[in-house]
């Protein structure tokens, strides 16, 4: 293997490696109904859920048909789509529907991770929210303070 064969391999499996944001998406449907996916659940296809090798499962990502502009947010739960088949999604039937490609079969889209932010209510100290009492504080009311003497 020449030099430049080395160089031009490294460099197309650096290209592949990590998130591909833009591509083109299939799904897959009634065919998949009820096999186990790579989280161990059962596939479901009326469930807005996508196979992806980019992502970690569990990734909540959006995903935008750039030829109709519709998008979806959906939950990787699978491995996929095959490598060969120059893909980057395959999404769930019901997905597809609301992308609105089921008939064409594939699509060009762009995903992106959706940030997923949990708030939790802040505990508070009583110690902190009441005001001191004047004695500790050092604050003297109008009046209690020392009288200069004459």
């Amino acid at each position: 293997m020449s030099a430049a064969t080395r160089k031009a391999k490294s460099q197309q499996v650096a290209r592949n490696s990590g998130p591909r944001y833009v591509g083109i998406a299939s799904w897959y449907g009634r065919q998949h109904q009820g096999r186990r996916m790579a989280n161990g659940k059962r596939f479901d296809r009326r469930r807005l859920t996508a196979a992806c090798w980019s992502f970690p499962l569990g990734t909540v990502i959006r995903v935008v048909n750039l030829e109709n502009g519709k998008s979806v947010v959906v939950t990787i739960t699978d491995r996929g789509p095959n490598h060969r088949l120059n893909r980057v999604l395959d999404l769930s039937e019901a997905a597809a529907e609301q992308l609105d490609y089921v008939g064409r079969g594939l699509t060009s889209v762009f995903i992106f991770p959706v940030v997923m932010l949990e708030t939790q209510q802040a505990e508070l100290d009583v110690h902190w929210t009441q005001p001191p009492s004047n004695e500790a504080s050092g604050v003297y009311e109008r009046g209690q303070s020392e009288q200069p003497k004459e």
